[in-house]
């Protein structure tokens, strides 16, 4: 508290406040070169231009802009396609907790250019692809050298209001968390600051604080914001009204969603349909009994559905009615194999066509454990807003735990996916998804 005048008070205050947005503007602009380099300027102005125009030199020499035939020009807007679409794509990738921007490099340019070769053919339009191979392997030299040469710029400095929850956050891969001593500048560039907003603690300076950041254009985030992005997982233990409400995932993008997984379902089918023949044959030499297995699951908005999944135990081995980790002795030894591959997954491609599942999104649970789950687990079946899926985040995020053990922390892997339900999440799922598969790991 002041124990001057009001005059006086009020000249402090307008003396800290200008110098502190002086500071906080020097410090805000003094790093124009990162925001150059990773920003989406730079990539339109300078790397758009650039993986244009090296493959079309090497391959029709300097000049080539003076004969722009439609072969040309139809080249060279594919590359400048494929190159805008794996900018949009990386960006809003990056949005989400622990994603590898280096990982997602090749698969986001390989699928692009695939995309606009596609559309290419579709047509029947006239392009040269020794122009768009040369685009494809210069996007993905000029990527990758992005991300390696950003990289010293990628960690996010956050300073910390030290009231509250705020407390109790930790320092992550790419957020440096720097505890603040006083609603003072202390000499350090932050991107953001994060404070506990509910915290009857907070007082009035912080807040003068935290409003003089706001208007410099400084993020100021709620702890529970930053702990989202952070983790990955939506806390359940105390959602009010107002954060179910935020949970309500976009109808809009639900109908396109359901309409590409029918697409999607009906193209896969014949493809993996020998595989499927295989691995049928395989379970029926191994072991007695039907090589599909169906169980009773609940599915979209609480309705209970039949999945379908290739048989991987024997059908007179009882157990603890889930899957008991690895070493569980009912699981067959072609069992292990597709459950380590997800082959036992692929007859779900049935599931999907009729409606009662997507390819990516929540794992339904059996009937059985989510009544057991709904009794002891709070806001369980909020789960069911959207469709289950074949994968989702969280088995690409925490892995295919034992069921019963890690649902607390399923769930809420599973809340920020209906709160963060987007095309992206869902080709970021994706992705990680095909890893898994190639690499077996998380197998339950």
């Amino acid at each position: 508290m002041f124990s001057g005048s009001l005059v006086e008070i009020k000249k402090y205050l307008n003396i800290t406040w200008a110098n502190f947005v002086n500071y906080i503007y020097e410090r805000r602009h003094s790093r124009w070169y990162e925001k150059l380099l990773l920003g989406v300027s730079f990539q339109l102005l300078v790397g758009l231009p650039l993986v244009v125009f090296i493959p079309s030199l090497e391959r029709w020499g300097w000049g080539f802009w003076n004969a722009l035939t439609d072969n040309r020009i139809n080249s060279i807007l594919a590359i400048g396609l494929a190159f805008c679409v794996i900018v949009f794509c990386l960006r809003r990738f990056t949005r989400f907790p622990g994603v590898r921007v280096a990982a997602y490099v090749a698969p986001t340019v390989t699928l692009a250019f695939l995309v606009v070769v596609a559309i290419l053919l579709f047509t029947r339009e006239a392009y040269t692809r020794q122009v768009l191979f040369m685009g494809y392997l210069t996007c993905l030299i000029w990527f990758f050298s992005g991300y390696f040469i950003g990289r010293r710029y990628r960690q996010l400095k956050i300073g910390v209001v030290p009231v509250g929850n705020a407390l109790e956050m930790k320092s992550h891969s790419r957020i440096e968390l720097r505890k603040l001593n006083s609603p003072e500048p202390d000499g350090v560039r932050y991107d953001a600051i994060v404070a506990d907003l509910r915290s009857d603690s907070l007082g009035a300076q912080w807040e003068r604080f935290l409003a003089a950041c706001t208007l410099s254009r400084i993020p100021v985030y709620h702890v529970r914001q930053i702990q989202e992005s952070m983790t990955g997982k939506v806390r359940i233990d105390h959602l009010s009204e107002n954060e179910f409400g935020s949970l309500m995932p976009s109808a809009f993008y639900s109908s396109i969603k359901r309409v590409i997984d029918f697409v999607s379902a009906l193209f896969l089918l014949p493809v993996f349909a020998p595989v499927m023949c295989v691995t049928a044959i395989f379970i029926k030499k191994e072991s007695a009994g039907p090589a599909l297995f169906l169980q009773l699951r609940m599915g979209y908005r609480g309705r209970p559905f039949k999945v379908y999944k290739f048989r991987s135990m024997y059908v007179d081995k009882a157990g603890k009615g889930f899957t008991d980790g690895d070493n569980d002795p009912r699981i067959t030894r072609v069992g292990r194999v597709i459950r380590k591959y997800r082959i036992d997954e692929l007859p779900q491609l049935i599931n999907v066509l009729k409606g009662e599942m997507s390819f990516i999104g929540p794992r339904p649970e059996s009937m059985e454990l989510s009544q057991w789950y709904e009794r002891d687990v709070p806001f369980f079946s909020y789960r069911h807003v959207v469709r289950p899926g074949i994968s989702g985040w969280a088995q690409v995020e925490q892995g295919y735990a034992a069921e019963v053990e890690g649902m607390i922390e399923k769930l809420q892997y599973d809340f920020y996916y209906i709160k963060h339900f987007s095309l992206w999440l869902d080709v970021l799922v994706l992705f990680k998804t095909v890893k898994t598969i190639f690499t077996g790991d998380g197998a339950r």
